[in-house]
């Protein structure tokens, strides 16, 4: 079970193989269901870190210019075969400051997971009256799980709050915030070392050597007292310009 989620590719962001092994509530507000209705209304639209892809390949319609950013060659090689079939574009970005488009280039900016929102540059490249909406991971996301292996952890990152005065500060007006706190479980230890493997910020540096005794004890604790429990964290932010 070990060596089989040590090595399976981690590649894009399908986590359909934890189909059986691990479960996810959903924000109850379908990201993308009202992405996808604000994607065939736009005209120019940018997705910023777009990972492998997925959720844009997966959208009943794309604007006339579709545009997404990733900075992780796995993600890039997956990312560009998918939205090339769809007459979309994407480019390479290491998701810093600044953004490598024109100002008033987009009338749609979006972004599900962002690791950072730089909220003056989408500020900048959207055209007046364009919007920004995104999912991002809220307060204490899988923190039952990041402290199993690393001790207590300061949570006061990530407050959709936070993200609202950033927002207004670079001069978007917030039209919607949305927060939930969702449930997670993990059946089996396999289930976790994929799971760390591929959502990398949640135990900094991990790998099975580095945790083996950690992961044993986890596996003990799953086998004695059933899954795993943790909870992520979402919020819904939509911004106009």
């Amino acid at each position: 079970m070990v060596a089989e989620a040590e090595t399976v590719s981690v590649d894009g962001w399908d986590f359909s193989w934890l189909d059986g092994r691990a479960s996810e509530e959903r924000p109850s507000w379908g990201y993308a269901r009202l992405l996808g209705e604000r994607m065939a209304e736009a005209t120019a639209a940018l997705d910023i870190q777009t990972g492998g892809g997925e959720i844009l390949a997966g959208l009943p319609k794309l604007p006339p210019v579709t545009v997404a950013t990733e900075s992780w060659p796995p993600n890039l090689r997956l990312a560009a075969a998918r939205l090339r079939e769809r007459g979309g574009a994407v480019v390479a970005d290491d998701e810093e400051p600044r953004l490598p488009f024109r100002t008033g280039a987009f009338d749609l900016v979006s972004s599900r997971h962002p690791v950072r929102t730089w909220w003056t540059e989408i500020a900048r490249v959207l055209r007046p009256g364009g919007t920004y909406f995104s999912q991002q991971v809220g307060q204490r996301s899988v923190f039952e799980l990041a402290e199993f292996f690393l001790g207590p952890l300061d949570g006061s990152a990530r407050d959709p709050e936070q993200a609202r005065r950033e927002a207004e500060a670079a001069g978007l007006t917030v039209v919607d915030l949305r927060a939930e706190r969702l449930r997670m479980e993990f059946h089996d230890v396999g289930a976790v070392i994929y799971f760390l493997r591929k959502v990398i910020w949640i135990v900094p540096g991990f790998s099975v050597d580095r945790y083996r005794k950690e992961l044993r004890d986890l596996h003990d604790r799953i086998q004695t007292d059933g899954p795993f429990v943790a909870h992520s964290a979402r919020f819904l932010i939509e911004a106009r310009a």
